[in-house]
């Protein structure tokens, strides 16, 4: 089916979210709504249901609320009355049109980066109501189409941009053909079993960054790193049927990335530069699976880079210069707290870092995680313009002195580029592997 999308009186009507809705009845949605709420969700839910008093003090810390004239309906608290508070309060009896609204919000008004946790004064988890409205939209089958089509790549390939065995294997072949004209001797070993690290990447690096595996190659090689990659499903560590609802799917997913690693008998997965993806395997993922923590020691690109540059592993040629600023990716800094190794690694590899503000765990999302940039095209408007607030803080950082925006996340690095070319904010992106890759010194 082709893609039939247009704005009305500005919303957004996505032909995916209208097909589910079309084959709705009243008795399937109250019965998938009962069993969401009654079966999967339990005294969590209903626990944060009764403790909110709607005092307002999560409302600034959403950048949709603060970058749309500070409307009501898009605060925190107001999404979740307007969705999962209303499905409480009639039971499930409620409309297809409620729904259509429902998915909206719960998918393109709130990234799940529970910066709004901090600001709560009873620590009501935001991102966890809107996931399960999320899981009601799934059950239905109302999802934006794009997200959708992502998810069946997921559940046909366990990757998310529809690449089979072949090209994956030959992306590798080719990376390592592109890393031996400058180092001879290098190797991407593929299934090598025994190594210390297991190193696994988003699926769009393949297809759009591959250039980040070539990178990745020559640091692993320049630290003398025992490692490997998996030329079997499993690679992929990315995980959009966690964002679209579908748990199902979402744990096969993570069973066959740990069951990847285990296979190769390795130590510990080195995770690349993406936030959501060490979020799934970290702890979303792993807990649905029944595992209170991953099976196998999961470590972020962050830290293990910080590892390698900070304790000499890797010797720095020459710093960076051109003065940088550094974005804190929601699910490694709120959701991991590597916000100070991020800052510590970034002073080791250039001379002058501009800080955002706010920073940390206070940095404003990208507008683009948590699914909402694989909502697709139809979206990208609405996205950036619910993000002014970002804008605004790029602009501030540049007018500081910085030059390259650091992102270590994928979804990020999709999102600061749109905000970046929409509001002519005039900045480059990198990733941290790049900045590494350009200072370090190269093996001989």
């Amino acid at each position: 089916m082709t893609q039939q999308t247009v704005k009305v009186k500005n919303s957004i009507v996505d032909d995916g979210i209208e097909a589910g809705l079309a084959r709705l009845t009243p008795e399937r949605i109250e019965s998938v709504i009962q069993r969401v709420l009654n079966r999967e969700a339990g005294a969590r839910l209903k626990t944060y249901a009764r403790t909110c008093v709607h005092c307002g003090l999560c409302s600034d810390a959403c950048h949709h609320f603060v970058s749309m004239n500070r409307d009501p309906k898009l605060s925190p608290a107001g999404k979740v009355k307007r969705t999962i508070g209303v499905m409480m309060q009639k039971k499930g009896k409620v409309s297809t049109d409620f729904i259509r609204e429902a998915a909206m919000v719960a998918y393109s008004e709130c990234n799940l980066c529970k910066k709004c946790v901090l600001y709560c004064p009873f620590g009501i988890d935001v991102g966890y109501l809107m996931t399960l409205v999320r899981r009601i939209c799934h059950l239905l089958g109302v999802v934006p189409r794009y997200m959708q089509d992502t998810a069946h790549s997921q559940s046909v390939h366990f990757n998310q941009m529809w690449i089979n065995g072949d090209e994956w294997v030959d992306t590798l072949f080719w990376q390592e053909e592109e890393a031996r004209d400058e180092v001879p001797d290098i190797r991407i070993p593929v299934d090598k079993e025994g190594a210390d690290i297991f190193y696994s990447v988003i699926g769009p690096e393949p297809k759009f960054r591959a250039q980040l595996i070539y990178q990745a190659a020559v640091i692993f090689e320049a630290a003398g790193s025992d490692w490997t990659m998996p030329g079997s499903p499993g690679w992929d560590n990315s995980d959009l049927c966690m964002f679209s609802g579908d748990n199902e799917m979402m744990g096969r997913i993570k069973r066959a990335h740990f069951e990847a690693a285990a296979k190769l008998r390795v130590k510990k997965i080195v995770m690349g530069e993406c936030g959501h993806a060490f979020r799934s395997v970290y702890d979303v993922g792993n807990r649905w699976l029944g595992f209170k923590m991953p099976p196998i020691p999961v470590i972020h690109a962050v830290d293990f880079y910080h590892d390698l540059v900070c304790n000499g592993k890797i010797r720095i040629a020459k710093k960076f210069a051109q003065p940088i600023t550094l974005h804190d990716p929601c699910n490694i800094a709120r959701g991991m707290g590597l916000y100070e190794k991020a800052r510590e690694l970034a002073h080791a590899l250039c001379d002058t870092v501009v800080e955002m503000t706010p920073n940390r765990e206070h940095n404003i999302c990208c507008n683009a995680g948590g699914g909402i940039i694989n909502c697709g095209p139809p979206f990208k408007d609405k996205r950036v313009e619910a993000n002014s607030v970002k804008a605004k803080q790029l602009f501030d950082a540049k007018a500081m002195g910085a030059e390259v925006v650091i992102a270590p996340c994928h979804n990020c690095h999709g999102g600061l580029e749109d905000i970046i070319h929409h509001y002519g904010v005039e900045m480059e992106l990198k990733f941290f592997g790049d900045i590494i890759y350009e200072v370090m010194e190269k093996p001989e």
